[in-house]
């Protein structure tokens, strides 16, 4: 191939087809018409004599083998490029991007309103696309797989390609409704004697609580298992089920019995991710920025 005859623009406009599978969303990105879009599609299949991208089931657009293997060499191709001449400056008013989060319920509710409100202060076009966190495995794989942009969750151990930074350190406490039997006195016996919710986005109903309970003899009852912290709340207001939740789910609740768990629970860190190839993306860098403001003011 003849270098000189290479439009680089085009790998531009290419890489973004690829990341948004979309030729809508992806000339809304580059802020360019949809038709000039198609048109350097068409320009890219020619150059690489194939589809790369092509209607699957339902219609939506997905990318050929082909497409799949172009797109590491390929931002790894852009990356070099910015290295020689220097990043760009990017200008955040005009930025379109989407950015796609990997979020728990919890941090989500937490975070959606002041993280929204900082967007349409600095970059307006950037719209969030907050996504469920089901495990930190499948939070990695949709990283590595660009299904995913950012992930917030319980910080795991380092990942090779995988940048991030902790955010916050959390802890557990016990909570009931006000007037609760186990209030008064409240103890081991009287944590064990009454129901539990149980909070797993995979429908699990033990965890390491029941394993050191284990080792006590012990068990708990779990009353009912729900896969969102928000569902909690009114479970306690309602019943005499009762919950350990991270202390920031009950933050701005009234009305319940808050203590702090008579057996040693450990807390745990949470931390955000992303790819190493997003480093240079600066709607995902501005994105991060503003989640680590806002989730660190919690």
């Amino acid at each position: 191939m003849n270098l000189r005859s290479l439009d680089l623009n085009l790998l531009v406009i290419l890489d973004a087809l690829l990341d948004e599978a979309h030729v809508t969303r992806a000339a809304t990105r580059l802020a360019l018409s949809q038709p000039a879009t198609s048109s350097a599609l068409e320009r890219c299949r020619h150059l690489f004599g194939d589809r790369l991208l092509e209607r699957g089931a339902g219609g939506r657009m997905r990318l050929t083998p082909k497409a799949q293997a172009l797109r590491e060499p390929l931002r790894r191709a852009l990356a070099a490029v910015t290295d020689v001449v220097g990043p760009a400056q990017a200008d955040l008013a005009t930025l379109r991007q989407t950015v796609r989060i990997v979020m728990a319920d919890l941090p989500a509710a937490l975070v959606a309103a002041p993280l929204y409100a900082g967007l349409q202060a600095t970059a307006p076009g950037i719209r969030p696309v907050l996504l469920p966190w089901r495990s930190e495995a499948e939070a990695l794989r949709m990283l590595e797989n660009d299904t995913a942009d950012i992930a917030v969750s319980v910080a795991g151990e380092p990942v090779p390609g995988v940048h991030g930074m902790l955010l916050l350190d959390e802890t557990y406490v016990v909570a009931m409704r006000a007037g609760h039997p186990a209030a008064a006195g409240f103890d081991l016996e009287r944590w064990l004697a009454h129901p539990h919710v149980i909070v797993s986005s995979r429908g699990q109903s033990e965890g390491a609580l029941d394993r050191a309970l284990a080792a006590q003899g012990r068990q708990r009852t779990v009353g009912i298992v729900v896969p969102a912290f928000a569902m909690v709340v009114p479970l306690l207001r309602e019943s005499d089920l009762i919950a350990m939740v991270p202390s920031r789910a009950l933050r701005g609740v009234a009305g319940l019995a808050v203590f702090a768990p008579p057996l040693a629970v450990p807390g745990f860190s949470l931390a955000m991710s992303w790819h190493a190839r997003r480093d240079r993306d600066p709607g995902v860098r501005h994105v991060t920025a503003l989640l680590e403001e806002r989730v660190r003011a919690l």
